[in-house]
C-alpha cells in the first residue's frame, strides 16, 4: 500500500489552475502544465488501503484505483500506467471530463476530504505519454470477423479498440468531419486539448482500427446494407436529441441548442473557421442548465468576450456539503458546484422558469422573462408576483438529452425495439433484438457519464466477441442493468 500515514500527513491538493484574466484569452486547458507531477506522490499516498475498496463501486470501469495509486506514491510510473489501462483504455479523457464519482464513494471521504484519484489518475497517463509508455497493441493473429461501429464517441472507440486487439477487423463510421462524437466538439478545448483525442486516433491506427469520417448511417448509408456487409455492429451513436423549450418566442434568432452553439467554437480551434459563425462577443448570454454543458456554454461565452452571462437552473441551488440523510456517503451526491467557468465570472440563477422570450423588430432575441419557481405538493410551481426580464441576445439551451436519433432512420431501419425510457433495449450481452447489432454508451443507456460510455464500450466488445468467436476473454465491467451508485 502507499504511506499508511498518508491521509494523517498530508491534507488534499488539487491541480493548480493559470488565472482567470490569462486563460479567458486562450483556448488551453484550465490547469498550469506540470503543476500536479510534484505533487501528485504525496497525494497517492493518502489512499487508505481501507480494506474495501468502496471507489470500486464509484467507479463504473472496476479501476484498480488502491494499486495505481501505490504505483504512483512510489513513483513506478510504468506500472501504475499497466494499471491504469489495464481497466480503461482512455484515462487521460476521463481523468480530464469525468465528475469522478470515484471520488464521492472515498472511504477517507467520509470524514477528511477524498483522494484526488482524478489527478492521480491523469498525472499517470500523462507521463506515460511523456515517457512512451502507450504503445500500440496489435493483434498477434486476425479473426477474419468484421465489426461496423457506428459512433466514435467514447463508447464507440472503446469498443473498437477492444476488438480491434480481439483480432477483429473493425471500421469506425463518424457522421462529423472528424473522430471523437462529443469529445471533439462537444467539449470544449479549455477542458480538454483535442491533441489528447488525436493521438490516441493514431494510436488505434496503428492498431489496425479503420475510420470512415462525413458518413451518416441511415442517410449515407443505409442500415440494412451496413449489415450485409458486416458481421457484426456496434451502435454508439449516442443521446442527440436535445431536450428542447417550448415557450413563445423560441423562433426568435439566437435562441440555438448548446450542441449547435459549441461545436463552432471547436471548429475555429480546429482551424475550420477564423471566428464562429454564432459568437458571443458584446453580447448578454444566458445559458438555460444548470449542468456541465451549460459550464461550457458559460466558459466559451468569457472566452468570446460576452458582455455578460447569466445561467439559469430550474432546480433549487444544490447544497454545499453531502447530506448523511439524503446523499449518504458513498453515493455520488449532488452538490453546489464551481467550475473553472464559473471561477471565471458571471451570475447563476436557481430555481428559475423561462416564461417567453422577447425580441426586436427584427426577429432577434433580445430579452428573456422569467419567474421563480418552487415545489408545491411535489410539483414545481411558478411564485406570483416574482416575473422579471433580463438581457438576453443570444441563448443557449443546455437542459440534457432525451434519446438516440430518430430523424436519421437508422432505428427504423434496422427495426430496432427501444426500452419504455425511448433508448435503444438490449439484452444482457448488448445485444439488440436484431441479431449481430449490439448497442453501447448513452444511446442504449441514456445521458451518462464519459465512465459509463466506457464501460459500455468495453462490455459491449465482450458480447460481440462471444457472437463471432463462441468464447470471449475481453473484460465486462458492467451489465446493461446497473446504475450509478446513488440514494
Amino acid at each position: 500500500m502507499a504511506d499508511p500515514k498518508g491521509f494523517l500527513n498530508h491534507g488534499r491538493e488539487v491541480a493548480t489552475s493559470r488565472p482567470v484574466e490569462e486563460r479567458v484569452k486562450d483556448w488551453n486547458e484550465v490547469y498550469v502544465p506540470g503543476s500536479l507531477l510534484p505533487i501528485i506522490s504525496k497525494q497517492a499516498s493518502r489512499c487508505m488501503d481501507c480494506g474495501i475498496p468502496f471507489c470500486h463501486n464509484g467507479c463504473p470501469l472496476g479501476n484498480l484505483i488502491p494499486e495505481w495509486n501505490d504505483y504512483a506514491y512510489r513513483e513506478d510510473w510504468a506500472a501504475a500506467s499497466e494499471r491504469l489501462h489495464a481497466t480503461n483504455n482512455f484515462p487521460e479523457f476521463t481523468g480530464r471530463l469525468c465528475p469522478a464519482p470515484c471520488e464521492s464513494a472515498c472511504v477517507l471521504g467520509i470524514n477528511q476530504p477524498p483522494v484526488t484519484i482524478k489527478n492521480v489518475e491523469v498525472s499517470i497517463i500523462d507521463k506515460a505519454w511523456e515517457d512512451g509508455n502507450v504503445a500500440p497493441q496489435a493483434p498477434e493473429r486476425l479473426s477474419g470477423k468484421t465489426v461496423a461501429v457506428i459512433g466514435s464517441g467514447p463508447a464507440g472507440l472503446a469498443a473498437a479498440q477492444q476488438l480491434t486487439r480481439a483480432g477483429h477487423t473493425v471500421a469506425v463510421y463518424e457522421r462529423a468531419d472528424r473522430i471523437g462524437g462529443l469529445l471533439r466538439y462537444g467539449i470544449p478545448e479549455f477542458k480538454m486539448e483535442k491533441r489528447h483525442i488525436n493521438r490516441r486516433i493514431e494510436q488505434m491506427r496503428a492498431e489496425g482500427t479503420r475510420f470512415r469520417t462525413g458518413v451518416e448511417i441511415g442517410r449515407d448509408i443505409k442500415a440494412t446494407d451496413l449489415k450485409k456487409r458486416y458481421d457484426a455492429i456496434v451502435i454508439a451513436a449516442g443521446s442527440t436529441t436535445a431536450r428542447d423549450l417550448p415557450v413563445p418566442g423560441r423562433e426568435l434568432k439566437g435562441i440555438y441548442q448548446a450542441m449547435e452553439y459549441l461545436p463552432l467554437s471547436n471548429k475555429v480551434q480546429e482551424g475550420d473557421y477564423v471566428v464562429s459563425p454564432i459568437s458571443a462577443e458584446g453580447k448578454h448570454v444566458v445559458v438555460i442548465g444548470g449542468g456541465d454543458t451549460g459550464a461550457d456554454c458559460v466558459g466559451t461565452a468569457h472566452r468570446q468576450g460576452a458582455a455578460s452571462v447569466t445561467q439559469l437552473e430550474i432546480m433549487p441551488r444544490p447544497n454545499d456539503e453531502r447530506h448523511p440523510a439524503d446523499q449518504p456517503w458513498p453515493t455520488f451526491p449532488i452538490l453546489y458546484k464551481v467550475t473553472s467557468a464559473h471561477e471565471e465570472g458571471g451570475e447563476r440563477i436557481y430555481s428559475a422558469s423561462t416564461t417567453h422570450f422577447e425580441g426586436d423588430q427584427d426577429g432577434n432575441v433580445q430579452w428573456l422573462h422569467l419567474a421563480e419557481v418552487e415545489f408545491v405538493d411535489g410539483k414545481l410551481t411558478q411564485k406570483p408576483g416574482t416575473e422579471r426580464k433580463i438581457p438576453a441576445q443570444l441563448v443557449t439551451l443546455a437542459m440534457g438529452f432525451t434519446g438516440t436519433d430518430r430523424v436519421n432512420g437508422l432505428v427504423e431501419q434496422f427495426g430496432l425495439e427501444l426500452d419504455e425510457r425511448g433508448n435503444i433495449a438490449r439484452d444482457a450481452d448488448f445485444q439488440t433484438n436484431v441479431p449481430g447489432v449490439f448497442v453501447a454508451g448513452d444511446a442504449g443507456r441514456g445521458q451518462s457519464l464519459i465512465v459509463w460510455a466506457i464501460a459500455e464500450g468495453r462490455s459491449a466488445a465482450r458480447g460481440v466477441d462471444r457472437r463471432l468467436t463462441g468464447a470471449s476473454d475481453l473484460p465486462a465491467p458492467i451489465r446493461p442493468t446497473d446504475r450509478a451508485l446513488t440514494a
